[in-house]
Formats: C-alpha cells, structure tokens, sequence
C-alpha cells in the first residue's frame, strides 16, 4: 500500500509525520473522506470544495486543486474499491508561522457493514445544535467526541450512535447524516443546526425529489421519530442504509429506502461510467 505524503509517494509502513505536527498535538487540520469505485474516486469536485471551505475556516493555504486531484487520482488507482483519505495538518513547530500545511492521501479497505444499522441516541453537548461559531461546518481533525458516542453505542449492544443537541434536537450521527419518513415525506436536520453539509445527504434528497418525494428539512425532536415509518443513515462509506432500530423504536427497512439506495448506487454508476 502506498501513502501520498505532500505529493511524495512512501510505503504506508514507512509513512510518517512530525511528532511536532499540530495537527497530531492539537487536532489542528482537516480532512474529506471520499468512496473510490474500481478506483475511480466518487465526487471528487465536491469533497475537494469541502476541503477547501474547511481549511478556509482554520486560515490553512492548501496545495493547488490539481495537485490535490492527481493525488488523490492516484491513490484511488492503487486502492480500487476503497475509502480514499485526504488529510490537511497545520504541521510546523510553530503554529503562528504560517507554515504550509501537510498533505497526507492514503486508501483504506471498506469497512464491512451490517445489512441494517440500530443506533443508539446520545446526546451531544459539544454540538453547536444551531448556535453558529468561526468553525461551523467545517470538517476538523478534532472527532474525539464523535468517535466517543461511537464506542459508547457499541458497548450498549448497537453499531452507532444518533446524537441529539441540548435542546433534544436530532443532529447526525458521528460519521454519518439521518434521515427518515414520515406520511412518504423524506424528513431531515437542516443544515442550520450545525450539521455537515454531507454529500451523500444532498445527493439523497435530490434524488428523492426526482423521484417525486416530497422532502422537508428542519428541526426536530427524538419524538418525531414515532410517527416515522422509516429511518436510514447517509453517507459516503455507508451510501444510503436502513436503521431498523432508534433506542428502543423499531422500524422496518422501507421503499424509499430502498428507492434511495437503488438511485444513488446508480446514479454514482452513470458519473463514473461518463467521466
């Protein structure tokens, strides 16, 4: 397996960054995770304007965008199937000087997932649960709190978790967005939460109205739930999956669900297939 470390090609056991990097010391970067499909990288364009948007918000001066998608061309090539990681550390000793960032791309094997996901909510007091801050929106290094709901989910018995802001608000959960039915309208937390703006979720309500689903965006309480018929997760590794289980609520894997699926995995098909 091979790593792109600021362009330059190393053998992942020999990749390595300063112990000194602020991004290592501080979570002080950020990062787009994006699918490769045969080793054709999904929605490059759109991951890569995150990116830039986030490195924007923490003041960081990326590689030239076609630097960027070389590499990440390149690592997709050798990774096939695969999640490609495109990670932006502050770097540097000295994180007022100005440094340029480092760059690391690497490939990683897709996880292997259940056929449906139970979630487990959890609240979120780091969340900005619609209050806005210098960072809203950006995609950080700093997943310590995401990643801890996650194992916390797993230790109760479920694959992940569905974390809900201070006023009891659903938000996302900590990889992935939500969304779910109800009356065979697509229900979802609007971005003002201070959710990610997630790829998948876009290309999610933009096929369902295609398809003539009605889709409502807004805030809503873990209640609206019981009136849901069905409920799936959103995301780049994930694509689109039904949740059977919130808690104690249990749901049924649904047709707009499976609609849904069936749309995005073609709809990322054609992309690829037409360049």
């Amino acid at each position: 397996m091979r790593v792109l470390i600021d362009g330059r090609a190393v053998d992942a056991a020999d990749a390595a960054i300063s112990v000194f990097d602020h991004g290592l010391l501080r979570g002080d970067g950020c990062f787009e995770a994006l699918r490769s499909y045969e080793g054709s990288p999904y929605a490059l364009g759109p991951h890569l304007d995150r990116l830039a948007a986030s490195a924007a918000l923490l003041s960081m001066d990326l590689p030239p965008r076609k630097e960027l998608e070389r590499w990440v061309r390149a690592v997709a090539r050798d990774g096939g199937d695969c999640t490609v990681r495109v990670v932006a550390t502050r770097g540097g000793f000295d994180p007022d000087a100005n440094a340029a960032p480092r760059v690391v791309v690497l490939w990683e094997p897709i996880p292997e997932l259940p056929e449906h996901l139970c979630v487990l909510p959890l609240p979120a007091p780091w969340h900005s649960d619609g209050v806005t801050s210098e960072l809203t929106g950006a995609k950080t290094l700093s997943y310590a709190p995401n990643m801890a709901a996650n194992r916390a989910a797993r230790l109760a018995g479920f694959d992940d978790a569905l974390l809900h802001g201070r006023s009891g608000r659903i938000l996302e959960g900590p990889t992935f967005s939500v969304a779910w039915v109800v009356d065979g309208v697509l229900e979802t937390p609007s971005l003002d939460l201070g959710i990610l703006a997630s790829i998948t979720r876009g290309t999610a309500l933009q096929e369902a109205e295609s398809a003539g689903i009605g889709v409502r965006q807004g805030h809503f309480d873990l209640d609206r739930l019981d009136d849901a018929d069905e409920v799936m997760a959103l995301s780049t590794v994930k694509e689109v999956k039904a949740i059977v289980r919130v808690g104690e609520r249990r749901f049924e894997p649904g047709p707009v669900t499976e609609l849904l699926a069936r749309r995005y995995r073609h709809r990322v098909e054609t992309v690829l297939t037409n360049g």
